[in-house]
């Protein structure tokens, strides 16, 4: 009879690949999840196929392939708790970014505090937010992200151009309500 138990070799090799990139996978899935507890479940459970599958690892980035797991166990958690909620429908004004980089709305995001960003983050559509978070708050290529989200490099920068118009539309929007109120 084989022993199912990992040898000390396994383990070790996993620890050295795969946990060091924990916490990257806990930031994704909480940000992906919009909840501390909910990442926590995601980011648990991408650790555990981590390691149910990690004798297939054949790559020499860990942290690609836990983050493609952390977006797979997301994507898996989403049509298990909330079907439809998160597709992203197709709205002519908020994928057109017909600003430049200096106007008054470019400059209000520039001056966004962190709960903004935040806030407005966490409003984005699912396939925005992953990019938008695996380049700005994980500093990954183009090419890692296309990695993990099994989509071409081109549409990797689409989601990240449509992403960003949408974070300086929402916090200018969020900026013109806080001016209407207080103003």
């Amino acid at each position: 009879m084989a022993n199912s138990t990992p040898s000390a070799e396994r383990i070790a090799r996993f620890e050295a690949i795969v946990v060091p990139h924990l916490d990257a996978a806990y930031n994704l899935a909480r940000w992906m999840t919009r909840n501390a507890s909910d990442g926590e479940d995601v980011a648990q459970e991408a650790m555990l196929r981590a390691f149910r599958f990690f004798d297939g690892f054949r790559g020499d980035d860990g942290r690609v392939w836990l983050l493609t797991i952390v977006r797979n166990t997301y994507l898996t958690w989403v049509r298990r708790q909330i079907p439809q909620q998160n597709s992203a429908e197709f709205d002519e004004r908020l994928h057109t970014d017909i600003e430049t980089a200096f106007t008054p709305e470019s400059d209000l995001l520039r001056k966004a505090t962190g709960e903004q960003v935040r806030r407005a983050i966490g409003n984005l559509p699912a396939e925005y937010r992953e990019v938008i978070l695996m380049r700005e708050i994980e500093q990954m290529s183009y090419k890692e992200i296309a990695a993990i989200t099994q989509s071409p490099l081109g549409t990797v920068m689409s989601r990240l151009s449509r992403g960003r118009s949408m974070l300086r539309q929402l916090i200018a929007g969020e900026r013109r309500a806080e001016v209407k109120v207080h103003g």
